[in-house]
């Protein structure tokens, strides 16, 4: 204690002091530099950088595709470089082609409760009358090797009247004896188009693009808020959901603003235009194409 004592004055003159600094900064720096024991910076994983706020952002599709769909001990994976066309493809589409494997995919659900009978927002005909055109030119617009498929939700039940597949020669006839009538079961009618769009997945071993649209007018059904199988969707798939609100405005469950696409349309066009902004973003979408009339 008495040496520390004798040595400080030293160190406030500026003598001998100066070099006790030196060898204690000199010290510090080897203990804190790279050859010491100071960890080198590391540039920020892809998880701790915010995705883009705009609907299923392709930072957040391209995460969702290293988890869905599911893994199946019955599938197998996929070999060889699909990109380039060389890939064999086994497991769920024995001798698949890679364009196979890469179709994009279309499953839409189309509102039959009741009120798609009324005649408002529908320019003198039913809103039903006025989908079915809609639909029309969005089946024709559909590329013929992407799938497609149609559900219908009518009387309280959900109805599959096109399966998903390749949309060849695909008619809505069936969608012309439908009488609207019932409930809006959007839950169970949005779970079940995406169970659809899940299977697809499976035999394209998570290849190709997923997109499942909405055709609603009315507010979902006591029990039956789509909310929780909306986040679900989400939160653990690349499936881009894309929602048509039909003569209702802006204020539905669907509306998820900055996760989903949702369209108000208070007219047939408008509902024409919403349908034709899904396939906006298609190498072989014609918009001249889709506003042909049969």
């Amino acid at each position: 204690m008495s040496r520390f004592r004798q040595s400080a004055p030293s160190v406030r003159k500026g003598g001998g002091g100066w070099t006790w600094i030196l060898i204690a900064a000199a010290v510090a720096y080897y203990i804190f530099s790279e050859e010491g024991n100071l960890p080198t910076p590391q540039p920020p994983s892809p998880a701790e950088i915010a995705p883009p706020a705009t609907p299923r952002s392709g930072y957040a599709l391209e995460s969702a595709r290293n988890t869905w769909p599911p893994a199946r001990d019955t599938g197998k994976a996929l070999t060889g470089d699909v990109q380039g066309g060389t890939s064999v493809a086994e497991g769920r589409m024995p001798g698949a082609t890679p364009k196979e494997l890469l179709a994009a995919n279309y499953y839409l659900v189309l509102d039959g409760s009741g009120s798609m009978s009324e005649r408002h927002c529908a320019e003198g005909r039913t809103k039903h009358e006025a989908a079915i055109e809609a639909l029309a030119a969005f089946a024709r617009s559909v590329p013929a090797e992407a799938n497609f498929g149609l559900g219908l939700f009518n009387s309280g039940e959900i109805r599959e009247l096109i399966s998903l597949g390749p949309n060849q020669n695909k008619t809505l006839d069936a969608l012309n004896a439908i009488t609207p009538g019932g409930s809006t079961p959007l839950y169970s009618a949005i779970q079940f188009a995406y169970r659809q769009l899940t299977q697809q997945a499976e035999r394209q071993q998570g290849y190709g693009e997923y997109h499942l649209v909405v055709i609603t007018d009315g507010m979902a059904s006591q029990g039956q808020d789509p909310t929780p199988i909306v986040q679900a969707i989400l939160a653990e798939s690349p499936v881009v959901l894309h929602t048509i609100g039909f003569c209702i405005g802006e204020d539905h469950a669907l509306n998820q603003p900055g996760q989903s696409y949702y369209r108000s349309a208070n007219n047939p066009e408008e509902l024409a235009r919403g349908l034709e902004t899904v396939l906006a973003e298609s190498p072989a979408f014609d918009v001249a194409q889709f506003r042909q009339q049969p």
